[in-house]
């Protein structure tokens, strides 16, 4: 059960509304806030000029990991005014932060175990206190910062025995409770058996009491890393994905840089900065032993499972919350880009990359989902399924090292190597901020603003975004396109349809889906993407949604940006191979 003992509960909600609120936002930093033809193209991913200046430019901050971490640092260091450059070893977000629940969360578990730890103890725990509100606060940032990538998101829970209510109940108002009053989401409340009926069908109707309703965000991951690497660009930031690091360098005992592989053309780069900050989540580790073959490690991984059915199994704007599986744990039960996200399982892993689904879990997860649900989902249901790679870290310096850290650690080695490692996307752009910080008093950087300059920087897409612009794109296109291009381009989506008009690629890649043959153009063009899995995995999320379209889009995917980049038959024939690979499980 997530909550329990109402009433200690309902007593705990007053010390939350006591809670200090937050400061007043900072600036933006001027230097982003211009907007025109010129801003927008700065902004498109230059990845071959950008390698160019890694070689011969000196940069104040050297971020490795293209993932929300990493992306965050580039930005936030950038909106200071410092000189940086940013490498990926594979894409933007192609591992852990395209594998996400969707979910901008303030962790509705770690507030059971807070007042658990209260009713058990009578000690305030400030530590979990301080994780959830940062969380809630950054869940707000996110729904400003990117309105079009993100929404809010009712979840309702379903109560099969009375006496569950005013627990469930209690504990979803001491959450809007510490989201405080500034909230961009509405609050929490009780949903009737008849309305729980009529909007989830499938859902058991045998014993259901009705259900308590709370809101969180929801966000496309892929789609807000790409956001955030636009901002970089349009910021200076020299950024390359496909670039892994293969070595650090040092002058004396300090870093002074790293060596860096173009994984398209084997070119090599030395690239010189006065700090190294490692955001390489589960991979962390690697790049420690870069610096100190006999580092003790800080990464564990747990694998996370996600599958995706179709929409039938959940309305268009409502998710469910499985309060306990068989471990323990939670489900979740979401709509997501016309379908429905099932996830996730949570186990111990090996670190690697491009992890494979197992069946073994893909059967847990529809094990745990039948319970509820009148017409149970069967393994023919599933359309995709993915798992990634969660890091699990401990703070080397902690007396305690088995502990692990409950959000994200930020670790400075001897050399002045800055490991950022752990949170999650909701609180991306607090990580960042974090390691930007010590980065500038561990290097002495002299920045031209000491202050973050994100708390109020909209990312690209959603400065001139409204929200009905997907019904004025509907005039150029069809409905479901039109909402497709406004809710994950934004403000951009009509370069995407000029695109189609102008170079004729209005088709769609595969039937039943939105996504238009132009994306692929604009994905290398703009957005920096090199390979068929950069495009239709996380440009586009195809091979997310269902397996079998991607088959269909694939030929397709690969004829036009293997004529966009000027690919042989034999890179063709690799391209294909890969994303067949990808679609497998373990």
């Amino acid at each position: 059960m997530i909550f329990g003992r109402a009433f200690f509960t309902t007593v705990f909600v007053s010390i939350l509304l006591g809670a200090q609120a937050y400061a007043a936002p900072n600036a933006c930093n001027a230097a982003f806030a211009a907007r025109n033809k010129a801003a927008l193209d700065r902004a498109h991913i230059s990845r071959e000029t950008n390698f160019e200046r890694l070689k011969n430019e000196e940069f104040d901050v050297l971020v490795i990991g293209g993932g929300s971490a990493g992306l965050g640092t580039a930005v936030d260091a950038a909106s200071r005014g410092l000189k940086v450059a940013l490498v990926e070893a594979n894409d933007f977000a192609a591992e852990t932060s395209s594998r996400s629940t969707k979910l901008l969360h303030g962790g509705v578990r770690y507030l059971e175990q807070l007042v658990m730890t209260f009713l058990k103890t009578l000690k305030f725990d400030k530590v979990m206190y301080n994780l959830i509100r940062d969380a809630l606060h950054e869940r707000n940032t996110a729904l400003k910062l990117a309105p079009h990538l993100t929404r809010p998101l009712p979840i309702v829970t379903p109560i099969y025995k009375a006496h569950e209510v005013p627990y469930y109940w209690a504990g979803l108002k001491a959450y809007d409770a510490l989201a405080g009053r500034s909230s961009r989401l509405p609050r929490s409340g009780f949903v009737d058996a008849a309305t729980l009926k009529r909007d989830f069908p499938l859902m058991k109707q045998q014993g259901l009491k009705g259900g308590v309703l709370y809101y969180d965000g929801q966000f496309n991951d892929s789609r807000m890393a790409v956001a955030l690497a636009m901002t970089a660009q349009e910021a200076g930031v020299a950024i390359v994905n496909h670039a892994r690091v293969v070595g650090l360098t040092k002058s004396g005992d300090k870093l002074n840089g790293a060596s860096v592989q173009d994984g398209l053309s084997g070119a090599s780069a030395q690239v010189r900065a006065k700090v190294v900050i490692n955001a390489t989540g589960p991979f962390s580790d690697r790049i420690r032993r870069m610096d100190d073959p006999n580092v003790k490690p800080m990464i564990a991984a747990a694998a996370r499972t996600h599958i995706v059915l179709s929409k039938k199994f959940v309305p268009p704007s409502t998710g469910m919350l499985i309060p306990k599986t068989d471990d323990g744990r939670v489900l979740f039960v979401l709509p997501w880009e016309g379908h429905t996200l099932v996830g996730t399982t949570d186990a111990r892993a090996d670190v690697k990359e491009n992890p494979k689904a197992t069946e073994a879990d893909i059967e847990y997860i529809l094990g745990q989902v039948a319970k509820y649900y009148e017409t149970k989902p069967t393994r023919e249901d599933v359309l995709s399924h993915w798992a990634g790679i969660r890091p699990l870290v401990s703070d080397p310096k902690s007396a305690d090292t088995a502990k692990l850290a409950r959000d994200h650690v930020v670790q400075v080695s001897e050399s002045n190597l800055l490991t950022v490692a752990g949170g999650k996307w909701t609180t991306y752009r607090k990580m960042a901020l974090d390691v930007v910080d010590q980065a500038i008093r561990v290097a002495g950087l002299k920045p031209t603003k000491q202050e973050s300059g994100t708390e109020d920087l909209v990312l690209i897409g959603g400065r001139n975004y409204s929200p009905d612009l997907a019904k004025k794109l509907e005039a150029s296109t069809e409905t479901d396109i039109a909402a497709h291009l406004a809710h994950n381009y934004g403000d951009r989506a009509t370069e995407i349809l000029e695109l189609a008009r102008t170079e004729n690629l209005g088709k769609r890649l595969a039937e039943a889906h939105p996504f238009l043959e132009a994306e692929v153009l604009y994905a290398i063009r703009a957005e920096g993407a090199r390979t068929t899995a950069d495009i239709i995995s996380r440009r586009i999320r195809l091979t997310f949604l269902e397996h079998a379209a991607t088959r269909q889009a694939l030929d397709r995917v690969i004829d036009l940006a293997g004529n966009e980049l000027n690919w042989s038959s034999e890179r063709r024939a690799t391209e294909r191979d890969s994303i067949l690979r990808d679609l497998a499980t373990e």
